[in-house]
C-alpha cells in the first residue's frame, strides 16, 4: 500500500485488522471498552474507546485510509448515514475509504439464512448498500463477492472503495 501514510481502523472490534498495517501510522476506534483493552494487549498500537463521529482530526493529521471493516451492518440506516457522512472529513486528500460489508441476499439461501442469524440487525441488499455508500463517497470500487468454504456460500459480501464527493464551487455551476 504505496501512499498509505496513516490508517483509521473503524470499529476495530479486538484489532483483528490491525497486524495488516504494521508499518503505518495506525488508529483503531471502537465503542466497546472490552475489545479495544484487549486489542491494546494484544498489539500494543493505538486504540481508542468512542464513537468516530464525534472524532476530529486537523487537516495534517487526516487519514490516507479508512476501514470499515463488517460494522454498518450492526448500525441503523440513520446512523449509519451519519458515520458514512462524517468519514470524508477524516480522510486526507487522496485518501479512500475501504469498507467490507455483509449482504443480505434477495432469494432464500444459506447466505441469507446466515446473514439473518448474524448478530447484525441490519443486513442490507447491494442495492441498499450501494446507495448508502454513493452518498457521501465517490465509487472507485464496488464489488461483490462470496466468501466459500469448499464450494458452499456461506457469506454474500460487497468491498467498496471510495473518495470524497468532489463538489464543484457555485461559481462553475453558474458558469455551465
Amino acid at each position: 500500500m504505496h501512499n498509505v501514510r496513516r490508517v483509521l481502523d473503524v470499529g476495530c472490534g479486538p484489532g483483528t485488522d490491525a497486524p495488516q498495517f504494521a508499518d503505518m501510522d495506525y488508529l483503531g476506534i471502537d465503542q466497546n471498552e472490552r475489545y479495544i483493552s484487549h486489542a491494546r494487549r494484544r498489539h500494543g498500537r493505538p486504540f481508542e474507546v468512542g464513537d468516530v463521529t464525534r472524532l476530529e482530526v486537523p487537516t495534517d493529521q487526516r487519514f490516507d485510509f479508512i476501514l470499515v471493516n463488517s460494522l454498518l451492518h450492526h448500525i441503523d440506516t440513520p446512523s449509519t448515514r451519519g458515520l458514512l457522512a462524517h468519514l470524508p472529513n477524516l480522510l486526507s486528500d487522496g485518501g479512500h475509504v475501504h469498507v467490507i460489508e455483509l449482504v443480505l441476499p434477495p432469494r432464500s439461501s444459506l447466505p441469507r439464512l446466515l446473514a439473518r442469524a448474524d448478530r447484525g440487525e441490519f443486513p442490507r441488499s447491494l442495492q441498499e448498500w450501494h446507495g448508502l455508500f454513493v452518498e457521501s463517497f465517490d465509487e472507485i470500487v464496488f464489488e461483490p463477492f462470496d466468501v466459500c468454504v469448499g464450494r458452499i456460500v456461506f457469506w454474500n459480501m460487497v468491498y467498496f472503495k471510495g473518495c470524497a464527493k468532489h463538489r464543484s464551487s457555485p461559481m462553475r455551476e453558474n458558469a455551465s
